[in-house]
This record gives structure tokens, C-alpha cells and sequence, in this order.
């Protein structure tokens, strides 16, 4: 049995000065950082998740309700797709990509990076990314399993979007899970019934 530690989404556009900025987001890529620095020993991996845009349909929307269309983020190998430089990726194993030809919000949804393509903002202005997703690149669950993990402790960026959407997938895959709170920023100002929804799915959730 080992236990992860999944640090989801943590991008310069869910972060102050992104396009779809979360408030409190730098704050939690340092906070995340310290927290590994302290706790690495406990985890026998730990692993990033990323949006990665490429051309999610109507998940991007020039005119955005906020709850099922969003402006236009995260797009693959932009600056604002990379970790928040407050994020220290020293202990990070793998990254796992998800929502490059649809909306995606949980983890569970995105496949392995190859360990030679570690993502970065190296896509010049008006340039466009074209991708062919490997059908047979590895997901998160099943990574997860060939790991022996039973344990999964959440953190990231957004609460009440990819953090519950993540956690609630662990839980529904098999995994004991675990979201701290005070490690997560969310949309909402009060994210009391996110937090609530966890629980209620089986969702341990650390609250301050």
C-alpha cells in the first residue's frame, strides 16, 4: 500500500494576473510548496495535474456563464499552462494532462506527460498547438494502481471545480481520499456546501 499526493491545476491562469484567475491562488502554490517541503516523507509519490487546451469546443466562450463555459485559459505549452512559479516542482514524479479536446475537470480525466516533454510556455504569439492524444498514454487511475496507491491527499486549484471533481473520482475509483482545505482556493466565497458535497461522497475533508 502507498499513499499520493495530488496537486491539482495549479497554473498561472487559475493565479492572480491569469485569465481565469482564482483569488487566493498564489497563495496556495506557496502554501503547497512549504506543505511538501515538510511532508515529502510521508508521500511515497506525488503527482501534478494541468489543463491543457488545445481546442476544448464549448468549454471556451467568448461570452462565459461561469459554470459550464469559460473564458479562454490554460492553453498547451502557453505561459499561462505552466505551474505557478511559487509551486516547486523538486518532488513532482509525473504530470497529467487533461481537457485538450473537451472540458475536463477532474484528474482523473488526463493522461501522462512524457517524461522528456515537461511542460513549458514556449508557444510564440498566434501560434496554434496540434496534438494527437495517444490512446494507449496512461490516466491517472491507472497509474495510481500500478503504484500500489490506496491513499490520495488532494490539494490545488479550484475548490469547488477540479479539486471536488477530482476527490469525488478518487472516491468513486476506490482510493481513501483526503482533500485539505486550507491547501485549495475556490470560485465560490463560500465553499461550504463544496466541501459538503465532498463529505456526503465519502470525501475526508481537513477543514482549518
Amino acid at each position: 500500500m502507498s499513499r499520493a499526493l495530488i496537486i491539482v491545476d495549479v497554473q498561472n491562469d487559475f493565479c492572480e494576473g491569469g485569465t481565469l484567475a482564482v483569488e487566493g491562488g498564489a497563495d496556495v502554490a506557496g502554501a503547497i510548496t512549504e506543505y511538501v517541503d515538510a511532508n515529502q516523507q510521508h508521500f511515497d509519490h506525488i503527482v501534478a495535474t494541468q489543463d491543457w487546451h488545445i481546442e476544448p469546443g464549448d468549454h471556451f466562450s467568448e461570452e462565459p456563464d461561469m459554470i459550464d463555459s469559460w473564458p479562454p485559459h490554460c492553453r498547451a505549452r502557453t505561459k499561462g499552462a505552466e505551474l505557478h512559479e511559487d509551486l516547486d516542482p523538486e518532488y513532482i514524479q509525473a504530470y497529467f494532462r487533461k481537457g485538450q479536446y473537451t472540458a475536463a475537470y477532474s484528474g482523473f480525466e488526463g493522461v501522462l506527460a512524457p517524461e522528456d516533454d515537461v511542460p513549458t510556455g514556449d508557444l510564440k504569439a498566434g501560434a496554434t498547438v496540434t496534438e494527437v492524444l495517444d490512446e494507449d498514454a496512461i490516466g491517472l487511475d491507472a497509474w495510481l494502481q500500478s503504484h500500489d496507491v490506496e491513499d490520495v491527499v488532494i490539494v490545488g486549484l479550484a475548490t469547488d471545480y477540479c479539486v471536488k471533481a477530482t476527490a469525488m473520482d478518487a472516491v468513486q475509483a476506490g482510493y481513501n481520499t483526503t482533500v485539505i482545505a486550507e491547501l485549495t482556493a475556490g470560485i465560490a466565497e463560500d465553499l461550504s456546501d463544496a466541501f459538503d458535497e465532498m463529505e456526503a461522497a465519502g470525501v475526508e475533508v481537513e477543514r482549518s
